[in-house]
C-alpha cells in the first residue's frame, strides 16, 4: 500500500528566512511523506544569507530555495495544499488567498531573525534558535497518526504544535 503524501506549505511575509527554513526541514525530515514549499505575501525576492549559512551548517540541502510569492500556488498547475502554516505574525493577520481543496491551517509564529540587530554571533544565534523552533515543530508534526485523526482532531495537534517552546503571541490560531 502506498503512503499518501501531502503537500504542505509556509507562508510568512517576506519568504526569505522562517518560512525557507521551514520548507528546508520538512523538505529533509519527512522526505517521502511530505512535500514541503514556502512563499510570501511580500517576498524579499532573495533568501537571507544567514538561513542558507544555517541549513547548510546543520546539512540541509538548500538547492531549490527561492523567495516567492504566495501567487505563484493559486496558478491552476500549483499543487494542490493539504496544509498551510503562517509562521510570522504579520502573514497570519493578512487576508490569505482563498487556497482550492480546504487545506488544514494553523499559526506556527516564531520571531523573525532576519530582524535581530546585533552582532553577528547574535544575529547567527537568532537563526539557530529560529530553526529549533522551527525543527521541533515540523518533529512533532512528522509524527502525528495522520490515518486515525479526524479533521478536529487533526486541527487541535497543529495548533497545539503552534503553542511549543518559542511561539509568538498569535501561535496556536488559525491563520
Amino acid at each position: 500500500m502506498t503512503q499518501r503524501v501531502f503537500n504542505v506549505l509556509f507562508l510568512c511575509t517576506g519568504n526569505s528566512a522562517r518560512s525557507i527554513l521551514a520548507e528546508a526541514i520538512l523538505r529533509k525530515d519527512g522526505e517521502g511523506r511530505f512535500r514541503a514549499f514556502s512563499a510570501g505575501s511580500m517576498p524579499k525576492g532573495a533568501v537571507h544569507p544567514l538561513a542558507i549559512e544555517t541549513l547548510a551548517s546543520l546539512g540541509y540541502p538548500i538547492n531549490g530555495l527561492h523567495s516567492k510569492s504566495w501567487d505563484e500556488f493559486e496558478k491552476p498547475a500549483a499543487p494542490q495544499l493539504d496544509f498551510i502554516f503562517t509562521v510570522c505574525d504579520n502573514a497570519a493577520g493578512e487576508v490569505c488567498p482563498i487556497w482550492p481543496g480546504h487545506p488544514q491551517t494553523a499559526h506556527w509564529g516564531i520571531e523573525d531573525p532576519a530582524a535581530v540587530a546585533g552582532t553577528e554571533l547574535e544575529r547567527k544565534q537568532a537563526f539557530a534558535a529560529a530553526f529549533r523552533h522551527l525543527k521541533n515543530r515540523i518533529a512533532a508534526f512528522i509524527a502525528l497518526p495522520f490515518e486515525r485523526l479526524d479533521r478536529t482532531a487533526l486541527t487541535a495537534h497543529l495548533h497545539e504544535i503552534g503553542r511549543q517552546q518559542g511561539a509568538t503571541a498569535m501561535s496556536g490560531r488559525e491563520p
